[in-house]
């Protein structure tokens, strides 16, 4: 069901009022397209919009509360998403781990965070970045390899939504760290980011294992959370139709449950294997149902 509380918070001469889905971010998505509410006022877990709006939105079906209630609804829906992973919130958070990573270089993670901050991105985003570094931290109890840390900010820092990103990230990372670190280590990052491409590394690859289970961290998460990422996919993919997108994805799915094994530390398997095993398979089920 959607939901709409009443105009009430100021901002660019007007009152916005906040629209959410008790139900999913798909649901929230396909109702306020239909209802002409701009895809730039999405903000995670709900839409902002303006007061010129709320009486058409009620009648086109979203259900009028409070404030107050609204926010009851969210975080009981499991949609809600915690304040460190907005837009301003991210940048400041990302902002000082960059500094501490590589503290003499702030225009790198300037350029960096601008790169994950590009409007085209949805699911590859600088929420994406930081929950990576934070399943990071899970794995490595924040000892985390400088190397790895560093393939972490540039593994999406190019991205097209095309076969080449992978590539086109680890020379962006190469070039940008050459006279910066020493050759082996720029080679290293390098290495890795170039291994985010199929999420294979060989035996005994201890960096690549915890840069790789990092990234596909997402695939364990709770349901909601599974479902948030998917639908923050298709919106990086809104180029293409929905039958193509339908039938690539479901050749990735194929492939990410393949995988065997598809997380490679201890930690990753205990922490994510069986929840990503019941959201794949549930994702896959869903695209081949007609």
């Amino acid at each position: 069901m959607i939901f709409i509380d009443p105009p009430f918070w100021p901002a660019h001469g007007t009152v916005f009022s906040h629209l959410i889905s008790d139900t999913s971010v798909a649901e929230l998505h396909a109702f306020a397209a239909a209802n002409g509410v701009a895809e730039r006022a999405f903000d995670l877990d709900h839409y902002d919009v303006p007061e010129r709006l709320y009486l058409d939105l009620m009648a086109a079906g979203a259900v009028p509360i409070s404030g107050k209630e609204l926010a009851r609804i969210l975080v009981a829906s499991g949609l809600r998403i915690k304040a460190k992973y907005r837009v301003k919130s991210v940048s400041t958070v990302l902002e000082l781990r960059w500094n501490a990573l590589m503290p003499r270089q702030p225009g790198l993670g300037a350029e960096l965070l601008g790169r994950w901050s590009e409007p085209h991105r949805h699911y590859h985003s600088a929420t994406h970045l930081l929950a990576v570094l934070e399943a990071l931290d899970a794995l490595t109890g924040h000892q985390t390899p400088r190397p790895v840390a560093l393939a972490a900010w540039f593994h999406d820092a190019v991205y097209n939504g095309t076969a080449a990103d992978e590539e086109d990230s680890a020379v962006l990372a190469q070039a940008r760290l050459n006279k910066l670190l020493s050759v082996d280590e720029t080679a290293e990052v390098g290495r890795l980011v170039r291994l985010t491409a199929t999420h294979s590394p060989a035996t005994g690859d201890i960096a690549g294992h915890l840069l790789c289970d990092a990234d596909l961290a997402i695939l364990g998460g709770e349901p909601q959370a599974y479902s948030r990422y998917v639908s923050g996919v298709r919106r990086d993919y809104a180029h293409v139709s929905e039958g193509d997108f339908a039938k690539g994805r479901a050749a990735v799915v194929r492939q990410l449950l393949a995988l065997q094994p598809l997380f490679h530390t201890a930690k990753g398997k205990e922490l994510w294997a069986a929840r990503a095993q019941e959201n794949l398979s549930r994702e896959l089920s869903a695209i081949l149902t007609p």
